[in-house]
């Protein structure tokens, strides 16, 4: 009786303090509560906190001032789903059985909801999923579209507050799966952007289409940053953001040639922001290099559930988080497998592994040519095709970025130091032969560990889409 009673006093007087600090009362768990917000085909360098100063997203910077920013962090794949179930499972896309777009995960494979469920978690997601079979994702789903034409409303965010109102009694981990920044792009209001000013990134060759994509792609990133600030600010309402751990992640590059659907930095990397008040120090950031697999363990050990019982190829990164370590991985991997995808070739599959300060790809089906909606559509807007009329009119440039995007050689070696952008491939100079080998062995190491088998793996993708 007399524990009981100490315990609530004790609970009383953490109320008193926590409200009269944060203005909010705590739950009668220790556990945190979970929010991860995610972005659609939204490349990393499009965001003004990281360091693009036309386009405007306030409220994604005002998070990243909150929290910690990752300038390295890293998908497995440039598409949406081996990208998500990649991130729910804390498994590379072989290795989960989800490599192919439009695919499924092994039935032995569980997700983050299952870990959860475990410490007692409700787990819910609003908007997009793309991962299958939906029984290996157990989330509570909210509503919202699996894709957006841009006419309505593409996510009713009251069913966030909601949701947060609705489980004040116990932990909870809410997903909030936008649309955006997924072509076509016709949210938001382009007005706000005059492509005449706009600077573009030097791998994008500079057309009237180029251009008029690139505002309407920037229009619908606005659009997005208000949902982020929608979701931001019930959760403030709520009293409970100082007890909420928070990840916005901005997915794989956009539908812009060389970027989605690529193992260029532009197509794998990611945009990473975590705040979580009290652990994660406001305002600050980080080199080390993460990957989307990484989220899962981190998240289990915060909340002291031991990962090392688990089969998973992600590992924690809650020594960076506390700045206990500047370095995480030395190298990191991705994959990109166009066999099924919309307008896709027979088979081109792509393995990469990227350093701090190279990237080695390897073309497997390089004697094919590769091809997607990009090309067979000529890309949102027009875009590619304004790009190969500049080419036939006698634009170099023009021809050299077709030319790279369908017809590509079987090694890709990169300098990212001096060329961030990776235009200038490498895999010919003898003096960069070694570093070469090196990466070669360890890219093959990891196909093999993953059940990589290449040429194989590639063509046996259809059997791992979904088919309802």
């Amino acid at each position: 009786m007399k524990l009981r009673i100490m315990r609530f006093t004790l609970f009383m007087v953490l109320s008193l303090i926590c409200y009269e600090l944060f203005g909010q009362t705590p739950k009668a768990t220790s556990l945190p509560n979970i929010m991860i917000i995610l972005s659609d085909d939204l490349t990393y360098h499009d965001l003004g906190c990281y360091g693009n100063d036309e386009v405007q997203t306030p409220n994604i910077d005002k998070l990243a001032k909150e929290g910690m920013k990752f300038n390295y962090c890293f998908n497995s794949s440039p598409m949406c789903a081996p990208t998500r179930m990649s991130l729910f499972t804390g498994i590379h896309p072989v290795r989960n059985g989800a490599y192919p777009n439009h695919s499924k995960v092994h039935d032995r494979i569980r997700s983050l909801p299952h870990y959860l469920e475990r410490k007692g978690y409700r787990s819910a997601l609003i908007g997009k999923k793309h991962y299958q079979p939906e029984a290996n994702f157990p989330f509570e789903h909210l509503g919202g579209r699996e894709h957006d034409n841009g006419k309505g409303l593409d996510l009713d965010l009251s069913k966030v507050k909601e949701f947060i109102e609705s489980s004040k009694d116990q932990p909870w981990c809410l997903v909030v799966s936008s649309n955006q920044a997924h072509s076509p792009w016709n949210k938001g209001d382009a007005s706000k952007y005059d492509a005449k000013k706009l600077t573009l990134p030097p791998y994008l060759v500079d057309t009237e289409k180029t251009r008029a994509g690139l505002v309407n792609y920037y229009a619908e990133i606005s659009y997005f940053d208000q949902q982020l600030g929608t979701c931001m600010q019930y959760l403030e309402e709520s009293g409970e953001a100082n007890q909420t751990i928070v990840i916005y992640l901005s997915e794989q590059g956009s539908n812009f040639p060389h970027c989605k659907w690529t193992c260029y930095d532009t197509g794998l990397r990611s945009a990473a922001i975590i705040r979580y008040p009290g652990l994660v120090e406001a305002n600050s950031s980080t080199d080390a290099m993460i990957q989307y697999i990484d989220v899962l363990p981190t998240l289990l050990e915060i909340i002291k559930d031991n990962t090392s019982k688990y089969d998973l190829d992600g590992k924690s990164f809650l020594p960076i988080l506390k700045k206990k370590k500047k370095v995480h991985h030395k190298a990191v991997f991705g994959i990109q497998t166009s066999k099924g995808i919309y307008d896709g070739p027979e088979a081109y599959g792509i393995r990469t592994i990227r350093t701090k300060n190279y990237r080695l790809i390897w073309n497997i089906n390089w004697q094919n040519k590769f091809s997607n909606m990009v090309i067979a559509r000529q890309g949102p807007y027009g875009i590619f095709g304004s790009w190969m009329e500049e080419a036939e009119s006698g634009n170099t440039f023009a021809a050299e970025r077709v030319k790279a995007y369908e017809i590509r050689p079987e090694w890709e070696f990169y300098d990212l130091q001096k060329d961030p952008y990776e235009l200038n491939n490498l895999s010919q100079k003898a003096e960069y032969h070694a570093k070469i080998n090196k990466l070669k062995k360890k890219l093959l190491a990891w196909m093999k560990q993953q059940g990589d088998k290449g040429i194989e793996t590639e063509l046996n993708a259809i059997d791992r889409q979904w088919k309802k």
